[in-house]
């Protein structure tokens, strides 16, 4: 408790120093209207706030069937979010635990629903993260320096948006050049060797023809952890799981974690119908993150390299008074660049294992909407996608680009290159129609249906419907009623990748023996979700405003791993003695509830803007129907998040305060007969301070970034399945500082 009262401390500090300079200072009339152009500036849940992102056309934030939450440009500089996980950490219902996980770098859930592959991530309606479902870090990779707002919508959106929609979506809303119309830069340096670096540039071609330009650089070595957790990062010998010793402890590596990332982006509007956008994205982290020393070697060579590339074309026309048309023709492609690899126990310390991962998708999607009348919106649209993927499997040398998988000349380890590695890649299409009807009956009430149909030729056709009622009690306050269905495609990786080893051995048939192979499963299936939800938004005055909600969820189809009664032979020339595969075995149920509040005061000349929130989340998990229900991982029941920023003139303090509650990892405890009971992370709390001065000189800007500012040693829930080579509690950064200059030309 003793840093909540430091934290009321500094917020007093600040209030009397405040009123002791509006009392010195009675000739505020200056600074009023400053003062009445921040009171006016949109709250998360600001009434009539206009989006795009729940219904796929302009409406009353109060209007949408769905939660939704908008942070503005505004609060995107004051609060110091560089990139979309800082976002995502003060939102409520929202986890997010750091450095934890090579695959997805964080581990991130929302309402409970794991991992960035049950959100969609969009920037101006168009999906920037990978088509096909796969895995990829949400980190730097997606930066906001360019974004003037973002819109989350909670809950299931596959009524309009189709696969992966499934917990909610995420839309990073651009400026156009010629509203933007400069050009920016800012450039940041900090402790461990931080650096970032962005720019960004719009201007307007001709009266009907404008560019905005942008890219960003960033690098940073991460605070060294051996020396703030020593007991966690002892020195240890890297031992095979035979028991041959590779490298004796007093040979180890320090613990490092580099990361890098870099960004482009572009857009061009060619008179208001057409537009043209572009979005590249790399992310780089070391394959050791959440491996304990005994595990893994922290070398820097052991990186995993991902990049994202999407480009497209939308062309909007107005066919009539009450008939428009957008037509989106969009490309997306993903991949896990060959250098690559894991150096860790299952590769036995050695540089075999590489990865390699490769999708894409073309695509086009039709949308007309159709006004009846000011209170009646119909929208109905369909799409096609084709779509290619190849996960390839742990290799012993680089996957060489431009060769094909079969032409690639890998062998299995131990099999004295005679039994090349089984490669499977997949084509497959979607076909997709829907249709949403919204209408307003009364000036009180209004209702919305949608119904989406998709058939995948890879595993068949899923229905996917959406009802929402929203009711204006008065007209600052409203409820809504909610209920939705999405499903999760599952991904090719999912189904058809393998890994194993071969002992060197053979049977009688000449065979190489495996003792265990994860085989691929075909006939995988989408994970399919129910969701209720109420929502009551109130504003008691106009400067403070509330949103709460309750929410149930059911998964179905829940894809889990299982070990097979008779072992998978996919290897032409190996004998596999057992083997598993994941399977549509588990269910699911989440329920919670979020309560936000934010509050806007002015105190003499001073602004004070201030946002919290408490969010309770619980329910369980079911690996198959003969498994016990265990809690849901990666999840603090009870998150308690606070914020506040008071600014003065072009000067502004941001401070940031997060309780986070006990939380279950993914790994079981060993020191129980209960298999449902899993191993928890402590609960912490954290505070971050950011203070800014815009326009210090002409034109220039700095800002100071604090985080962890007690500098606390906190740990993140890690860990999954059985592995005893993982963190289960994962610990944290020590304090950073950051020093940034902004300038516009």
């Amino acid at each position: 408790m003793s840093l909540i009262r430091l934290y009321i401390s500094l917020l007093g500090l600040l209030l009397l120093s405040s009123l002791g300079y509006a009392n010195a200072d009675k000739d505020a009339d200056a600074d009023r209207d400053e003062i009445e152009y921040l009171l006016n500036l949109p709250l998360e849940s600001l009434f009539d706030v206009e989006i795009t992102t729940a219904s796929k056309h302009a409406e009353d934030i109060n209007d949408t069937p769905a939660t939704v939450f908008v942070i503005t440009q505004q609060q995107i500089r004051q609060r110091r979010y560089t990139s979309l996980v800082d976002l995502l950490q003060d939102l409520p219902g929202v986890d997010v635990h750091r450095n934890t996980r090579a695959s997805t770098y964080h581990t991130i859930s929302l309402r409970g629903h794991l991992n960035n592959y049950r959100f969609l991530i969009l920037q101006d309606g168009v999906r920037i993260e990978p088509a096909a479902g796969d895995i990829v870090p949400v980190a730097e990779n997606f930066p906001l320096y360019h974004v003037k707002q973002v819109e989350i919508i909670y809950g299931p959106a596959a009524a309009l948006y189709g696969a992966d929609a499934f917990a909610g979506v995420i839309n990073l809303i651009t400026e156009d050049g010629k509203t933007l119309n400069t050009t920016e830069a800012s450039l940041s340096y900090g402790t461990d060797n931080y650096s970032y670096f962005s720019a960004r540039a719009g201007v307007a071609l001709q009266d009907d023809v404008d560019l905005v330009v942008g890219a960003h650089l960033h690098s940073a070595d991460m605070s060294p952890l051996h020396e703030l957790y020593p007991n966690d990062f002892t020195k240890v010998d890297a031992t095979t799981f035979d028991g041959r010793v590779k490298i004796p402890a007093a040979e180890r590596e320090n613990y490092q974690g580099p990361v890098s990332s870099h960004s482009t982006f572009a857009k061009l509007n060619i008179t208001q119908h057409l537009t043209l956008g572009f979005q590249q994205s790399f992310f780089r982290n070391l394959t050791s993150i959440g491996y304990l020393p005994k595990a893994t070697l922290y070398r820097e060579d052991g990186q995993l390299n991902t990049e994202i590339n999407t480009v497209y074309g939308r062309w909007h026309h107005d066919l009539g008074d009450k008939l428009s048309s957008e037509t989106l023709l969009d490309y997306n492609q993903y991949e896990v660049l060959p250098a690559s690899k894991y150096l860790n126990i299952i590769t036995d310390f050695e540089d075999d294992g590489y990865q390699y991962s490769k999708s894409s998708k073309k695509g086009l999607e039709q949308q007309f909407t159709y006004l009846f009348s000011d209170d009646q919106t119909l929208i109905a649209g369909f799409s096609y996608g084709s779509y290619y993927s190849l996960p390839a499997p742990d290799l012993p040398n680089p996957f060489i680009v431009g060769v094909a998988p079969e032409q690639q000349n890998h062998y299995y380890p131990n099999t004295d290159d005679s039994l090349p590695i089984v490669f499977f890649d997949s084509h497959y299409t979607n076909q997709a129609a829907y249709l949403q009807l919204q209408s307003r009956w009364l000036d009180k009430f209004s209702t919305t249906f949608g119904m989406r149909y998709d058939h995948n030729s890879e595993y068949g056709s899923t229905w996917n419907p959406r009802l929402g009622f929203v009711y204006r009690i008065q007209p600052k306050t409203i409820v809504k009623l909610l209920y939705g269905e999405a499903f999760r495609a599952p991904t090719t990786a999912e189904g058809v990748i393998t890994f194993g080893a071969f002992t060197g051995e053979q049977n009688a048939q000449g065979e190489y023996i495996s003792g265990y192979f994860h085989s691929p499963n075909f006939n995988l299936q989408p994970e399919k979700a129910h969701n209720l939800e109420f929502n009551f938004s109130h504003a008691f005055h106009e400067r403070l405003q509330m949103n709460f909600g309750t929410y149930y969820a059911e998964v179905d189809n829940k894809i889990s791993f299982a070990y097979l009664d008779k072992p998978v032979q996919f290897i032409p020339g190996g004998f596999i003695e057992s083997s598993g595969q994941l399977q549509n075995l588990g269910t699911e149920t989440h329920y919670g509830l979020d309560l936000s509040l934010s509050y806007q005061r002015e105190f003499g000349s001073i602004m004070g803007n201030f946002w919290g929130s408490y969010s309770y989340i619980d329910g369980s998990v079911q690996n198959s129907s003969d498994d016990p229900e265990m809690d849901l991982p990666y999840v603090a029941k009870h998150k308690l998040k606070l914020g506040s920023t008071f600014s003065y003139r072009n000067y502004f303090l941001t401070s940031q305060l997060y309780y986070i509650g006990k939380t279950n990892t993914g790994l079981k405890n060993d020191n129980t007969d209960d298999p449902s009971d899993l191993q928890q992370a402590p609960d912490y709390f954290l505070m971050h301070l950011h203070f800014g001065a815009n326009d210090i000189l002409p034109k220039l800007s700095a800002y100071v970034d604090i985080l962890n500012v007690l500098d606390s040693r906190y740990y993140n829930a890690a860990g999954f399945g059985s592995s005893n080579s993982m963190f289960t509690q994962m610990p944290q950064q020590g304090r950073s500082i950051m020093f940034s200059l902004g300038y516009r030309f």
